[in-house]
């Protein structure tokens, strides 16, 4: 079983608490744990606010989530020209900077990020983010002795057929 989202939004402020919001109520529904839900909804309002800040090029921006009985995937893909995201982040940030923060939040909010630019779908920033559930979380009633989904967001998306698969 998996809970699997994905929203188009204009790139547009008032999209960030919308994308956040919809996410949120999901995973709160399924289970998750609130620490977890926080730390999953802060690192997508940083990845979406890049798109806000980053991505002059495009009007609108997609998020696509899974969630399954052990991860949460989230994919932020904009339509702008992409940067290298493998160098970005690594370094704190300066005291007194007024930017700069985004990637190294979302480093330090899960388990994995990822930046793909790619020519004709604009970058894909990749988030992943082990679950924890509460006990009585009714994904588990839907998920104990099945096996594992092998689908992420991107499972029914052609231009996503190079993404890399969730742990």
């Amino acid at each position: 079983m998996e809970y699997k989202l994905t929203l188009a939004l204009p790139r547009d402020e008032y999209s960030v608490p919308i994308a956040r919001a919809v996410l949120k109520n999901g995973m709160t529904v399924l289970g998750v744990t609130e620490e977890v839900v926080h730390a999953i909804e802060l690192a997508l309002t940083e990845a979406c606010t890049n798109v806000l800040d980053h991505a002059a090029e495009t009007d609108e921006y997609e998020v696509s989530a899974g969630i399954d009985g052990t991860v949460c995937v989230i994919e932020v893909i904009d339509r702008g020209a992409g940067f290298d995201g493998s160098v970005k982040g690594h370094a704190e940030a300066e005291p007194s900077a007024e930017d700069g923060r985004g990637i190294q939040l979302m480093r330090a909010l899960v388990d994995k990020v990822t930046f793909t630019s790619r020519p004709q779908v604009g970058t894909v920033v990749h988030l992943e983010k082990q679950l924890e559930w509460l006990d009585d979380a009714p994904i588990k009633k839907l998920t104990e002795g099945k096996p594992r989904t092998e689908h992420g967001p991107w499972s029914d998306d052609e231009r996503m057929q190079d993404a890399p698969a969730p742990r």
